[in-house]
């Protein structure tokens, strides 16, 4: 049986992929099936909009404080499903709706995408892991290439215009402290707040 969804402290995450555009030296994916003790989290396949939101009903969310598009995969390479089942969500449960992204949604569909979020998505995430182009490229290896941390910044900032809260996030062992610093103006140029994560193994 699929992992569709999983608790993770206060809240309900939706795993409804795992392609994703990057190939992160410091991925969750390399330490094994599944993490904070869910179930194994690859797919054997992709599940339908309609099982996603049948896994989400099975939760009581008086018991949650947010859904969270987030799994062994990037989320937005399913933008529009995604998105479906956020509205689902909106119409049935009062619960804030959070994407953790590595931000190329822009460069996975080749259009602008930010504005699709509106009214639905309250809070996106997204990983910013690195203070120039280059170390990403090192750090994420995207197969969009360099281009892909200017893409990610401009999808952030034009997340700004339409997201309530969008926040940016390092991880704590690939980062000086010197180095989270020059993250934390890199946020606030683009309008975001800045959150040191802690790896989690």
């Amino acid at each position: 049986m699929m992992t569709i969804t999983y608790p993770v402290k206060n809240g309900i995450y939706v795993n409804m992929t795992n392609r994703c555009p990057c190939a992160c030296t410091f991925c969750l994916r390399h330490n094994g099936e599944s993490i904070f003790g869910s179930e194994p989290l690859w797919l054997d396949r992709e599940p339908t909009v309609q099982e996603v939101c049948e896994s989400i009903d099975g939760w009581d969310f008086t018991k949650y404080d947010e859904l969270v598009f987030c799994g062994y995969g990037e989320p937005t390479e399913r933008l529009d499903d995604l998105l479906a089942v956020a509205k689902y969500v909106k119409e049935k449960y009062l619960v804030k709706i959070r994407i953790n992204t590595n931000g190329l949604a822009d460069l996975i569909w080749k259009e602008k995408t930010a504005h699709k979020l509106e009214g639905l998505i309250d809070t996106v995430s997204v990983s910013l892991n690195a203070t120039d182009k280059e170390t990403y490229h090192r750090l994420v290896r995207p197969k969009f290439g360099v281009e892909s941390y200017d893409a990610m910044l401009s999808f952030t900032k034009d997340c700004v215009a339409y997201v309530p809260n969008v926040v940016m996030t390092v991880v704590d062992v690939v980062t000086t402290p010197e180095e989270q610093e020059q993250c934390r103006k890199i946020c606030e140029s683009v309008g975001a707040k800045l959150r040191v994560r802690p790896f989690e193994s």
